[in-house]
C-alpha cells in the first residue's frame, strides 16, 4: 500500500453576517461593502490512501470478457492460441481479416469468409462485422 505525501489546496473562507438574522438589513450583506466582512486562509490537508498501480501483492484477477477462456480447436486456427481473453480475441480476427484482406471492398461492413473463417461463422459466405462478436461465442468453451 503506497501513501502520497499529501496535497495542499487553498481556499478563502468569507465569515459574513448570518442570514437566519431578520433584523439584519440586506444591505449589510454586500462583502465588499460589509465592515464586518473578514477574510482568513484556510488550508486543507488531503492524502491519497491508496495508489492506483496493482502492486505484486495486489494484482487484479481479470472477470468477464476479459479473463482467458479455452477455444475450439476452428477458433485456434486463427487465433493461434489455447486459450485466450474475448477481447483479445475479437482483435485476433480483425487482424487476421486485415491481413487477408477479406472485407468487401464495396461495403466495408461486410467480411467476406475464407475457409478458416466459415469454420468460425457457421458456414456463411458473408458476415457483417457487428455478427463477429455474437458468432465467436460458441466457440469458448
Amino acid at each position: 500500500m503506497a501513501v502520497s505525501s499529501g496535497t495542499f489546496s487553498t481556499f478563502l473562507c468569507i465569515k459574513t453576517t448570518s442570514f437566519r438574522n431578520p433584523s439584519t438589513p440586506l444591505s449589510s450583506l454586500r462583502f465588499a461593502s460589509h465592515p464586518a466582512a473578514k477574510l482568513r486562509l484556510v488550508r486543507a490537508v488531503t492524502s491519497a490512501t491508496e495508489s492506483s498501480e496493482p502492486t505484486a501483492t495486489n494484482k487484479r484477477v481479470p472477470r468477464g470478457i476479459m479473463k482467458p477462456r479455452p477455444v475450439s480447436p476452428e477458433m485456434q486456427d486463427i487465433v493461434e492460441l489455447p486459450e485466450i481473453a474475448r477481447t483479445q480475441a475479437l482483435k485476433r480476427i480483425w487482424a487476421y481479416i486485415k491481413e487477408h484482406d477479406l472485407q468487401d471492398p464495396q461495403n466495408k461492413r461486410e467480411i467476406l469468409c475464407d475457409e478458416k473463417l466459415k469454420k468460425i461463422f457457421e458456414g456463411r459466405d458473408r458476415v457483417g462485422f457487428l455478427e463477429i462478436a455474437k458468432l465467436i461465442g460458441p466457440h469458448f468453451l
